[in-house]
């Protein structure tokens, strides 16, 4: 069952194509691997499913609505979260007061389930729920960061880079998680990531970006299996 349907989809940054006519299926329920050298234009898909930038031709639907013309609050309301690269965070607010932020969709009687939820899936979080996100480690900001994105209840959750700086067995937890909200709880992911090893092994569908067009978009253990294109797009 497809969630996301991605056709033709073009954007340019003046005279530099960041992507061409890329197009491909995210598979509901599951993880789907964004994967690609830097500068592969990666996370410019993300901003262009979210209405961060417009596309020069090509579509994103959701349940039937294009989300390309959207506004970024209502691609929000439309079911889709967007984590971007960096932890962005509101130091100076406390956990609580951030994951509030993500709450502003949903209605007041749901904020409450929302809380439990996201405390279940990142317990530590329930431990720092009253500090400033700025004494928060690498791995809490992350884990923070998404559990904000949960708050809304979004369909797909977009991640832009969530291991990247975490050591590595922050990151394998980060992952499971990641693996388990798509699993035990159905939600819709799209992952970028530069660990390529690490996402295929959450992954049910992988693609594959080079110089901003689709070098393959196929089942995520058919790419890992397949050494030369690893060595020459993933570096493993």
């Amino acid at each position: 069952m497809v969630a996301l349907a991605i056709s033709g989809l073009s954007v340019d940054y003046g005279p530099i194509e960041a992507l061409t006519d890329v197009s491909f299926d995210v598979e509901a329920g599951a993880v789907t691997a964004v994967l690609g050298a830097n500068g592969a234009g990666k996370t410019t898909l993300l901003r262009a499913m979210t209405g961060l930038v417009r596309p020069r031709a090509g579509t994103v639907v959701l349940d039937g609505t294009d989300l390309t013309r959207l506004r970024v609050e209502d691609v929000v309301r439309c079911g889709v979260a967007h984590v971007p690269e960096g932890r962005g965070v509101i130091e100076e607010l406390t956990v609580e007061e951030n994951l509030r932020l993500g709450s502003m969709w949903r209605a007041r009687s749901e904020r409450r389930a929302g809380f439990d939820e996201v405390f279940e899936l990142f317990p530590v979080l329930a431990q720092r729920r009253r500090r400033h996100a700025a004494t928060l480690s690498g791995g809490e900001r992350q884990s923070l960061s998404i559990a904000r994105a949960l708050m809304a209840r979004p369909e797909v959750l977009l991640l832009d880079e969530p291991s990247l700086g975490l050591a590595p067995v922050v990151a394998r937890q980060l992952m499971a998680r990641l693996a388990s909200l798509a699993v035990d709880e159905g939600l819709t992911v799209v992952l970028v990531e530069q660990n390529a090893r690490s996402a295929l092994s959450i992954a049910s569908t992988a693609v594959v970006l080079n110089l901003g067009r689709v070098v393959v978009a196929d089942r995520a253990e058919i790419v890992a299996a397949d050494t030369e294109l690893r060595h020459h797009y993933l570096g493993f």
